[in-house]
């Protein structure tokens, strides 16, 4: 059973074939044995003859594979998973980058603060399914990326997409998608091994890729980010060792080129960018929430699709959120490009003008304040924050608890709300934070004719609720 919609919703859904619901959940067909996303242009099947899972690993245990026409695993992922800041999202969130993969269950529950019972209880009640099978479905489809974008040895692509032994891979890639994996390496044209690998990233319609990299360029870091002939590079952290992304965004699609010191990366980096450009939105549910606002409503009709940018190295936003505290985008972007030439970590293959990977939490918690172009509490803020970091009491990722690490942040001298929010808008994906002291928050307000003090600001974003994150990006985007 669908366990975001109710059955007679679901149908209607596969009946308009319309792609804005894709990956919200999928359509599995009892007499032909396969699963579908919703747009799935075949005929549609009888309403008796079909069951819906919240995910595709559910209608994979349940003996269902891939539908080869709509590639049901190639659609943009829910967007509740993202949204959520309960445990089973963060517990999603968290088997998406691959962390059951490469620390097992035991590493999952650690995190989320339960038992490894507890969570497979609550997964299975909200999911249909466990996370030893959510990740063997996201394995599944990592390993289809690389064997029709590479040409890695089938072998390696086995361990590169986290299967324990070659039999489990041909036996899982087998049963999801009805074919060996030599016979999907040769329905493509795979590029060479010595060529970065190259990945087209779903997502939903409109996204207003314009506004998206005008943000991303106006706080690029020289030598950890660029943005060069519409293309948008930045270095990775990554378990195995870094990487560089390249995105660009073209009529239909948006193109991902990664170059990974190590293949194995290749799920969290993809996830990371996926997190990065906030492509698992729903842009209709929010751009009509907000546009019911007669304030914001100009504003979303001029830049429909708009997504809050999120970002992938959390202790990188942090150290650039307290440098860029009471001084401009500009004048933070300067902070950090010094930092980051005496500081960073040169790639092993720098792409283009991306030659560094930004500073680890360690090593800033090793530098003292005096080496930072700032008032001296608030570099031994930054160098306790990392210390935290560092030693594991503060984590910056998309598992993390919301509330419990902005509050974990604030409990840090020199770091107040505004930090905090930034840090949880971006690092941890909120999308219901808003910045009500901020200087371009006023300005905006004011430009519209609103009161722009920070009381008045809070109260008129409580309107905005769950979406103030997205708002927050329009007032911005309308300076």
């Amino acid at each position: 059973m669908c366990v975001l919609l109710d059955h007679d919703q679901c149908y209607r859904m596969i009946q308009s074939r319309d792609s804005r619901f894709d990956g919200w959940f999928v359509t599995a067909v009892r007499t032909t044995g396969i699963y579908c996303r919703p747009s799935c242009p075949a005929i549609t099947p009888k309403r008796t003859n079909v069951e819906f899972f919240a995910a595709a690993a559910t209608a994979q245990t349940s003996g269902y594979r891939a539908c080869k026409r709509c590639r049901p695993d190639a659609s943009p992922g829910s967007p509740e998973w993202n949204t959520r800041a309960d445990v089973v999202g963060r517990a999603m969130r968290l088997i998406a980058d691959g962390l059951v993969d490469r620390e097992g269950v035991g590493a999952l529950a650690a995190r989320l603060g339960y038992s490894e019972r507890q969570v497979h209880r609550l997964l299975v009640a909200e999911v249909g399914s466990g996370p030893l099978a959510l990740a063997r479905a996201q394995r599944a489809q990592t390993a289809r990326i690389l064997i029709e974008t590479t040409s890695l040895p089938i072998t390696e692509v086995a361990f590169a997409s986290g299967f324990q032994s070659v039999r489990q891979f041909n036996d899982t890639i087998r049963e999801v998608y009805a074919a060996a994996p030599t016979d999907l390496r040769t329905a493509k044209s795979p590029v060479s091994t010595g060529g970065p690998l190259t990945v087209r990233l779903a997502c939903r319609s409109p996204f207003d890729s314009d506004t998206m990299f005008a943000f991303l360029a106006a706080r690029a870091v020289p030598c950890t980010e660029s943005v060069e002939d519409g293309i948008y590079r930045r270095s990775l952290r990554l378990a195995h060792g870094n990487g560089v992304v390249s995105v660009a965004v073209g009529a239909d699609a948006v193109s991902c080129s990664l170059v990974l010191d190590d293949v194995a990366d290749v799920q969290a980096a993809v996830q990371r960018t996926r997190r990065l450009l906030d492509l698992d939105a729903d842009p209709a549910s929010i751009d009509q929430h907000l546009e019911a606002d007669p304030l914001l409503a100009p504003l979303v009709r001029a830049r429909p699709g708009l997504r809050a940018p999120g970002h992938p190295d959390g202790t990188e936003l942090l150290v650039r959120a307290v440098l860029g505290q009471q001084v401009s985008v500009a004048g933070a972007r300067t902070l950090a490009a010094r930092l980051v030439a005496a500081h960073g970590e040169p790639l092993a293959v720098p792409v283009g003008a991306v030659t560094h990977a930004f500073p680890s939490a360690a090593t800033i918690a090793g530098m003292s304040p005096t080496d930072f172009a700032m008032p001296r509490a608030r570099g031994a803020a930054l160098i306790e924050a990392c210390a935290q970091v560092a030693d594991g009491r503060i984590v910056l990722d998309a598992g993390s608890d919301r509330q419990a690490t902005a509050a974990a942040l604030q409990a840090v001298r020199g770091i107040g709300p505004w930090t905090a929010g930034y840090v949880a808008m971006r690092a941890l994906g909120d999308p219901d934070v808003f910045l009500p002291t901020d200087i371009g928050v006023r300005n905006a307000l004011m430009a519209l004719g609103a009161d722009g003090s920070p009381k008045s600001a809070a109260a008129l974003a409580e309107r905005w609720r769950p979406w103030r994150s997205y708002a927050l990006h329009h007032l911005w985007a309308s300076l």
